[in-house]
C-alpha cells in the first residue's frame, strides 16, 4: 500500500483502495512502478541475482574443466616423443592455455602452478627470456593467495634476468618482492630487496627509481629504529639532488626528515650539530654540494624549535611547534610516528626526574 501511495499521490484519495484492489491493478502502473514493486518485493529481484550468480559459477566451472584439459594434453605431450625440443614447445602453448583458463574460473593457486611448469618448459627449451615471464606471472597468481611463494617465484624471474643481462628487469622484480613484503609488514625483509633494487637501478643509472627505493628503506630503517641508516640516506639523497632540476625541490623535505630522525635519538647534540651542517649551506662558495637556502625554511624552523623544546625538556613547548607546523602542513603518518616517539621520550625523562625529586 504504502508503495502504491507513493507511486499514485497524483490521484485522488477514493482512488487508492479501488485501485489496490483491482485484481488488475497493474494496468495503472507504469513500468517503472512495477519494475519499483519487484524491488519492493525482492523476488524479481531475487531470482534475477541468483540466475546470475548461478551464470557465473557456471562460467567458472566450465573455464576450470577446460584448464584441467589444456594441462592434461600437456603432460601427455612432456610424456610422449618429441623432435628437437618441439614436445616442450607444444607443451608450452597448452600450459600457457591451462594457465588463462585457470585465473578465468579464479582458481589462483592452480594458475601458478601451470605457469611454473610453463616456466620448466622454456627452461627446457632453452627460451630463458619466455621462463622468466612465466615466473612473473607466476608470481601475480600468488600474490592473491601466498606472497611468499609469489617472492619466491620473482626471485627466480630476477636470477634468469640477471643472467640474460636485463639488470633493469630484475630491479624492477627486486622492487615488487620488496612491496609484497612491504604489504604484509615484514619490514626487514622489505628492506633487503628495496635495497637490492636501488642498487641495480642506479647500475641502470634510473635514479628516480633508485631515489625512490632508497627512500622506503630510510623510512622503514626509522621505524625500526634504524636512525643512522635512514639519517645516511636521507642527507645523501638531499645532496645529490640538488643538481638535478627534477629532484631539486624536495631537498628541505629530506633534510626535514634526516633531522627528525636525529631528534630520536634523543641527543641534543647530535640535532644541533646536524642543524649547523643544514643551516651552514648558506655558504654555497663554501658548500655548493648541499641547499644553500635550507635555513630560510619552515623545516628548518621546525627542528631549530623541536631540538629547543627537547633541550629545555619543555612537553608543552614541543606540543605547540608540533600543533604550529601541522596546521600549515599536515604531517603524515611517519612523520607523526616520529615525533611521538620523541615525545614519549620527552616524558619518561620528565617521569625520571620526579621520581628522584
Amino acid at each position: 500500500m504504502c508503495l502504491i501511495l507513493k507511486h499514485t499521490r497524483f490521484l485522488p484519495v477514493c482512488a487508492f483502495w479501488n485501485i489496490a484492489n483491482n485484481p488488475n491493478r497493474k494496468q495503472f502502473l507504469s513500468t517503472k512502478k512495477r519494475e519499483a514493486i519487484g524491488v519492493c518485493g525482492g523476488k524479481e529481484v531475487h531470482d534475477q541475482i541468483s540466475s546470475q550468480s548461478f551464470g557465473e559459477k557456471k562460467g567458472m566451472g566450465d573455464h576450470l574443466v577446460r584448464a584441467e584439459e589444456f594441462e592434461k594434453k600437456a603432460e601427455k605431450k612432456l610424456n610422449g616423443w618429441g623432435i628437437f625440443g618441439s614436445k616442450y614447445e607444444d607443451a608450452a602453448d597448452l600450459l600457457e592455455k591451462a594457465a588463462n583458463s585457470y585465473k578465468l574460473a579464479k582458481s589462483w593457486d592452480q594458475a601458478g602452478k601451470a605457469y611454473l611448469k610453463l616456466a620448466d618448459c622454456h627452461l627446457k627449451s632453452d627460451s630463458k627470456h619466455d621462463a622468466a615471464n612465466a615466473y612473473a606471472e607466476a608470481a601475480k597468481c600468488y600474490k592473491k593467495v601466498d606472497t611468499n611463494e609469489a617472492a619466491s617465484c620473482l626471485e627466480r624471474a630476477v636470477n634468469i634476468f640477471c643472467e640474460i643481462g636485463r639488470l633493469n628487469m630484475a630491479a624492477r622484480y627486486y622492487k615488487e618482492i620488496a612491496e609484497y613484503y612491504e604489504s604484509d609488514q615484514k619490514f626487514e625483509q622489505a628492506i633487503a630487496y628495496f635495497e637490492k633494487a636501488a642498487e641495480f637501478f642506479q647500475n641502470e643509472e634510473v635514479t628516480t627509481s633508485a631515489n625512490q627505493c632508497n627512500l622506503k628503506v630510510a623510512q622503514y630503517a626509522a621505524q625500526l629504529e634504524q636512525y643512522e641508516k635512514a639519517i645516511k640516506i636521507y642527507e645523501d639523497i638531499a645532496r645529490h639532488s640538488l643538481n638535478n632540476n627534477l629532484l631539486k625541490y624536495g631537498v628541505k623535505g629530506h633534510l626535514l626528515t634526516a633531522g627528525m630522525c636525529h631528534l630520536c635519538k634523543a641527543d641534543v647534540v647530535s640535532i644541533t650539530n646536524a642543524l649547523e651542517k643544514y643551516q651552514v649551506l648558506l655558504l654555497p662558495q663554501q658548500t655548493p654540494d648541499l641547499d644553500p637556502t635550507f635555513t630560510g625554511t619552515r623545516e628548518c624552523k621546525f627542528l631549530a624549535d623541536l631540538a629547543s623544546a627537547i633541550d629545555e625538556e619543555d612537553i608543552a613547548k614541543f606540543t605547540d611547534v608540533v600543533k604550529e607546523f601541522d596546521s600549515m602542513t599536515p604531517l603524515d603518518s611517519w612523520k607523526t610516528t616520529m615525533l611521538l616517539r620523541v615525545k614519549e621520550k620527552l616524558k619518561a625523562k620528565e617521569l625520571e626526574e620526579d621520581d628522584l625529586t
